[in-house]
């Protein structure tokens, strides 16, 4: 059985898996609503602008830490012949704390507008990757099926 960074980062998969991954985040910030939701859409808005394709390099640049954290949950699936999505979210908050792991080591070497605004929002951050894990599990279930 192959692994997680096998599947996702190979050469005929990695643009989609990072597309996709950059429209979970998209809609994921177009969902939120509310003070909160006002707050994490100008943190994107400002994280956004930093350059043309900021998003999309940076997916780019983790997708092998983030498949590798969560390797150990999927293979777990895969074990127990579960299905992925169905998997990760009964693992939400796993999924979360190994994502924001990865996230917090790059955060604390960022500078400028990236680490303000990660600084500001990380607050919530645990609450919205859970929220964002079913959207995560039906990816990685669509790219290693």
């Amino acid at each position: 059985m192959a692994s997680l960074p096998e599947t996702l980062n190979s050469d005929v998969k990695k643009n989609q898996v990072v597309d996709d991954c950059c429209g979970i985040i998209d809609a994921e910030v177009a969902d939120k609503g509310g003070l909160s939701g006002l707050a994490i859409k100008a943190g994107y808005a400002v994280v956004k602008g930093v350059k043309p394709g900021f998003v999309r390099h940076v997916v780019h640049d983790l997708l092998p830490e983030f498949s590798a954290a969560l390797d150990p949950i999927f293979q777990e699936a895969k074990t127990k012949g579960a299905p992925v999505s169905a998997h990760f979210n009964a693992n939400a908050s796993r999924v979360a704390d190994a994502l924001l792991a990865i996230t917090d080591a790059k955060a604390q070497r960022a500078s400028g507008a990236v680490k303000g605004t990660y600084d500001k929002l990380r607050g919530t951050a645990k609450k919205n990757v859970e929220a964002a894990v079913p959207r995560l599990g039906k990816l990685v279930e669509k790219h290693t099926n």
